[in-house]
Parts: structure tokens; sequence; C-alpha cells
């Protein structure tokens, strides 16, 4: 029988997307990892009425678990527990040894802090102190204490966590080694899930190859597969209980078959760490226009110790790319600024400006405006350059707004960069 959880996320300022809600997908791949199969996730206010509605909305569905982020604060519009205790019919009780706890905690958390007064401010964190009847206590990481409560004949039970993730994810753990939380989900599944990444394949043809495999592979019924465009990539995310795990394989083998070119990872890696681990003991370096230097900052992020990413040059106007760069002026008047030339002349540019063994340029028309009949918007020109090695160059229309185009421009050069080290000779 499986486990079933909802996730229920408090707070006006995360409905209205003033803050991004960061807790609901932490919790959705610890959930994952329990083997327990996430039902809901919703969103509401920080209004009782609406708080609890969903509470008796998700207990109906029959889910085992509900897990609560915010509204755990001193102030008034922090609901959430004073709402779990009346869902589930408990009174709302002053924990004196919990009070003690919150006070230690003001008192090191105000140290040095002259004239204020500490009885009025424990005052207003007293709230914190009120838990349900029978609830067990989770521990403060901040000043707001989680709770876990148990069911009430056949209800979920509930964990009542804090909303910043610095808070709530150690609390967590703790929560998991509840004895109510482990009879919640002591009917669990164990769940593999597999990641594939893959580029230069439309979704249609993606397609095309998962009806192959339905009537192709016996037991694929067994996978719960899920497919993202991300990046311009196609993320694949496999699901699945391990009988099924022929099932994956057979998957796997085919999509190699079908598509051997745009599968560069089985492993969930993403191109940036793939490219990263291949720059290691190179001398990289960069030249962009319509990317503001993203490329540069995504192989900084993810390279670490491993790369050495020497520097980059930003060049919008003609100037910066003949004085920074060192690009023929009369080059750009002949073909123009977005031209493959030009992307071939600025790759080599930054090779030589920073000495290095490894340099990509890119130069393209992200928008709004700025196009033309022939280089309309999205056109975007790149070269790579690696020392002894011809400079490779490419041009592609992207589509998309602003941000779009220099977020897939930037995952074309890395695909480029990734293909032409992985074609250098061993050492």
């Amino acid at each position: 029988m499986t486990v079933r959880a909802a996730i229920v996320v408090t707070g006006t300022e995360v409905l209205t997307g003033r803050i991004q809600d960061l807790n609901g997908p932490w919790l959705a791949d610890r959930l994952l990892e329990l083997g327990v199969e996430l039902a809901y996730v919703t969103q509401c206010g920080d209004r009782a009425d609406d708080i609890e509605a969903q509470l008796r909305f998700l207990a109906d569905q029959g889910v085992d678990l509900i897990i609560t982020s915010g509204g755990l604060g001193p102030t008034a519009d922090d609901l959430t527990v004073a709402t779990v205790a009346r869902f589930a019919g408990r009174e709302l009780l002053l924990d004196g040894p919990l009070e003690v706890r919150i006070a230690e905690i003001l008192r090191t958390l105000m140290a040095g802090r002259d004239g204020v007064d500490f009885e009025a401010v424990m005052a207003a964190n007293r709230k914190q102190a009120m838990v349900p009847a029978g609830a067990e206590i989770l521990d403060p990481v901040g000043t707001a204490p989680g709770i876990v409560l148990s069911p009430t004949g056949d209800g979920p039970t509930v964990v009542v966590l804090p909303g910043p993730p610095r808070e709530l994810q150690p609390m967590w753990s703790r929560a998991v080694e509840t004895l109510a939380v482990q009879q919640a989900i002591s009917g669990r599944t164990e769940y593999r899930q597999e990641t594939v990444r893959m580029f230069g394949l439309a979704e249609s043809g993606l397609a095309d190859t998962l009806r192959e495999a339905e009537s192709r592979i016996d037991g694929f019924s067994g996978l719960e597969i899920t497919t993202c465009l991300r990046r311009g990539e196609l993320e694949i995310v496999t699901r699945y209980e391990p009988p099924a795990a022929g099932a994956y394989a057979a998957l796997i083998d085919l999509l190699r078959d079908r598509h051997r070119t745009e599968l560069f990872s089985t492993d969930g890696a993403l191109v940036d760490d793939q490219v990263a681990a291949l720059l290691a003991g190179r001398r990289f370096a960069t030249a962009e226009s319509c990317t503001a230097g993203l490329l540069a900052a995504r192989i900084a992020d993810r390279a670490g110790s491993s790369a050495y990413l020497v520097g980059g040059v930003v060049s919008y106007s003609n100037e910066a790319k003949v004085e920074l760069l060192g690009v023929d002026a009369a080059l750009i008047d002949e073909h123009g600024a977005v031209s493959e030339p030009v992307a071939r002349a600025m790759a080599e540019g930054a090779l030589a400006r920073f000495d290095a063994d490894t340099a990509v340029g890119i130069t393209g028309i992200a928008g709004p405006g700025g196009g033309s009949a022939e280089k309309p918007v999205g056109t975007v020109c790149f070269g790579v350059a690696l020392s002894g090695r011809p400079t490779l160059v490419r041009t592609l229309r992207l589509p998309g707004d602003r941000s779009d185009v220099r977020e897939r421009s930037t995952t074309v050069a890395m695909h480029m960069l990734r293909n032409e080290l992985l074609s250098l000779p061993p050492d």
C-alpha cells in the first residue's frame, strides 16, 4: 500500500509571489527519498479558515501525512499552530519547559543590546510556546519550535515546520525520527528516481520514442516518466519501484539507440558539471556580447578548483570588441557584429588576451529590438577556440524573449564546448 503525503505552504507573501517557495520542492525531494508518494502541494495565505480548509480537504483525500511550513512566528498573522490544533480537536496549552527554552534563545540573541525590554519581547514570543495537547515538540532552530501531531482515529499525522528554509531543513530530519511520523510512513514503498538529459532533440521526437517504448518494452507501465524543457535541454525524470529496473534499463538502451548524439547525460549530471570536469587543468576565457557574461558565470559557479577561468570580456559595442579583444574593425564593417567571422575573432581574441588555451565567443541579438530581416532577434553566432585547432563557429536562431535567448545561448555554448573538449585526443 502506497503512503501518500501532502505539503501545505502557508504565507501571504508566498501566495502573492513576493517570496519564492523553496520549502515545497525541498520537502518533495525528501519525501521521494523516503519512498512516500507526494499527492498534493497547496499554498494559502495567513488566514486561519483557509489553512483549516486546506487541512480538511487533504484529510478527506486520505493522505497519511501532512506537512505544513510557515506561520510559527510571534506575530498576529502566524496562525498555523492554533489552526492545526483546531483542525485536530486539541486544546492549545502553554508548555512551560518550551517557554523557558525560548527565553534562553531570546536572551542569547539580545545579549549586548541596550534599551530593549526583555519582558516585552518575551511576552510577544510566549505565543510560540503554545502547543496542541499531546503534540511532540521539535526543538527550535531559530525561535520557533515545530510540532508533530499524531492522528485522532484515521486522520493524518501532521508535521508543523517553520517557514525559513535554514530552520525547516534541520528540523525535518528530527521530525522523521519521531514515532508518529515513522508510524505514518511505515507502509512506504522503495522508489528509485533517475534523470536523463538530452540536447538538440525536439519534444515531439522524444514523444515518438516513448510511444515506441510503450509498445516494445515489457513492464513499461511501471515507469512514471515526466519530461521538462529546461534551458533548451530535455530533462527526463523517471521514478519506478525496484521490480521495474529492467524496464528502465531497456528504456535507456532505446534512447541510446535512437538518440545517441542528443543523449549527453544518463546519470543526471548537468552539462555545466561535465564541462567543468573537462576543463580541469586548462585555462579558459570568454568573450560575450548578448549573453552579458552569463557563460563565464556558469563556468565559474561549477568549476571550482577543477578549472581555471582566467578572464572574460563582455563587449556590447564594436569599439569594445576592437579595443578589448583585438577584433579587426574591417571585419565588423564587412560582416556585421553578429556574424561567424566576428564570433571567431572574439573567441581567438579572448584566447590571446588572457593567454588561455580554451575560449568561447558569443555575439548575437537578444532583443527586444535591433533585429533585421536578414538577422532577426534571436540570431546568435558562436565561436569555440582551442589552441592548435581550427576555431569552430556556428549560427543559430533561438526562440523566446531576451532572457530566453541569453539562457539558451549559454546552453548552446556549453554543448559546443563540451563536444570540442571530448574530441581532443587523450593525454
